[in-house]
């Protein structure tokens, strides 16, 4: 298995970073797990009932059509344009012309994680969402936006930040909608625990793929223990927070694998993390960028699980 030393923050292909699809993306990986069906309004064929992936496809990766997907967001009920991913063929968007850029992969549950507090503040207006094509990126990304060259990054006030932690917390801060982050001392205190964990948790979950599941133990018995912190509310910090959004990109993938390919329910005797996960899905913010359970497992099981 390849070393899993890393920082947990972001999407790359680099040859430094020799993590799996949590980090280096340079493998295929199907468009679909992030994808929900969705309405498409193509000449002829109103109203056609399509996948994105599918959509790719047919365009071969030039698509421009026009993706509506209807979702209650925080600011209320909006119509939001998904555009196809952008790759090596794709021009480049107009960079620093004062147009506010989130960019993204549709695969990347880092980038996952800026796009969830995106639309859970409303911003689906003032951040313009650019996916890129992580298997055939283009190389303005790197030349011209992001010499990182990884996911996400976020184009605000003529500068280019990444890191998905420090994203969130970065619009959590800087932009318009309800605060994620807690006043509160002893929250605060426990939040940054927490959001320092999550490349532990990452790491044990990740290498018990192949092992018993005794880390993976440990670090569910740590996530049911932290959401028995607080008892305002099913969340880590009681309410909901950006605690929440650093974990639930993982754990939607974690939860149908292990059920799939361990026949392990991460959920059984942990009562707090089942709440969680039951909360977590009436957020409609979230529930956008939700990929689909077998598509999701499939993706990890050809990344972890194949045969070299």
């Amino acid at each position: 298995m390849a070393s899993l030393k890393v920082s947990y923050r972001s999407c790359s292909n680099t040859v430094s970073s020799r993590l799996t699809f949590l980090r280096d993306h340079s493998a295929p990986f199907s468009l679909s797990p992030l994808c929900k069906k969705v309405e498409v309004t193509q000449n002829g064929f109103p109203n056609t009932t399509i996948s994105l992936p599918k959509l790719q496809l047919q365009a071969l990766g030039k698509a421009r059509a026009t993706v509506l997907l209807s979702a209650k967001m925080a600011a209320g009920t909006v119509n939001e344009v998904f555009p196809p991913s952008l790759d090596s063929s794709s021009e480049p968007p107009p960079v620093f012309d004062g147009t506010t850029r989130l960019y993204i992969s549709y695969i990347c549950p880092y980038a996952q994680r800026v796009w969830i507090i995106r639309n859970c503040k409303g911003l689906q207006d003032k951040i313009k969402l650019v996916p890129i094509d992580l298997e055939n990126r283009p190389a303005w990304y790197k030349e011209k936006v992001y010499s990182a060259n990884k996911v996400p990054s976020l184009e605000h006030n003529n500068e280019v930040r990444g890191e998905s932690l420090d994203l969130i917390k970065y619009i959590d801060s800087h932009f318009e909608g309800p605060s994620l982050f807690p006043h509160d001392p002893d929250k605060k205190e426990f939040a940054e625990e927490l959001l320092s964990y999550t490349d532990t948790f990452n790491r044990a979950v990740i290498s018990s793929f192949k092992g018993d599941g005794n880390e993976a133990d440990a670090a569910f018995d740590y996530i049911e223990a932290a959401l028995s912190k607080f008892e305002d509310g099913p969340f880590f910090l009681g309410q909901f927070s950006l605690v929440d959004i650093a974990y639930a990109p993982f754990i939607e993938r974690f939860h149908p694998f292990f059920l799939d390919v361990k026949k392990y329910d991460i959920i059984a005797g942990r009562p707090k993390l089942a709440d969680w996960i039951k909360e977590m899905d009436k957020n409609d913010a979230y529930k956008q960028t939700k990929g689909e359970p077998k598509e999701l497992v499939e993706v990890l099981k050809k990344r972890f699980l194949a045969q070299t």
